[in-house]
């Protein structure tokens, strides 16, 4: 599966300490993530991860792309709620469109605990499913 792996500044630890406690079960699948959250990743858990952009200067919206195109079968953003972001209508985009697209979307280290559990136990095959009739990996 597909996963993109996104937190906001005040966030990055928390998705360092979370990459590590289930590289495990993350290292199964493709990762992809935005600039520095990705390289804080990489450093830190070995594991392999698409870059794109940093958030602000256009990563959520690359992200958004496969989203759209049913390229993205989950998104953990570890979003930061106390502290205005600069790019808030990319990440209010990034959000609708995971809702638009049916693409499960986890905002915190609790609902990202519950969605890797479930990828683990093969709760999330049916985003399988559907590419599969879609013609796509």
């Amino acid at each position: 599966m597909n996963i993109a792996l996104i937190a906001h500044d005040k966030k990055k630890q928390t998705m360092i300490n979370f990459t590590l406690a289930y590289k495990h079960v993350l290292e199964k699948h493709h990762l992809f993530a935005t600039g520095t959250t990705g390289k804080l990743i990489s450093e830190e858990t070995g594991l392999s991860i698409h870059r794109f952009l940093s958030g602000p200067f256009g990563g959520d919206q690359q992200i958004g792309a496969m989203i759209a195109n049913n390229d993205m079968d989950m998104v953990i953003f570890f979003r930061d709620p106390l502290t205005a972001q600069p790019h808030e209508p990319d990440v209010s985009a990034l959000v609708r469109l995971c809702d638009v697209h049916q693409i499960p979307l986890a905002t915190n280290l609790s609902s990202a605990e519950i969605f890797i559990h479930g990828l683990e136990q093969g709760s999330l095959d049916w985003r399988k499913i559907i590419k599969e009739k879609k013609g796509r990996k």
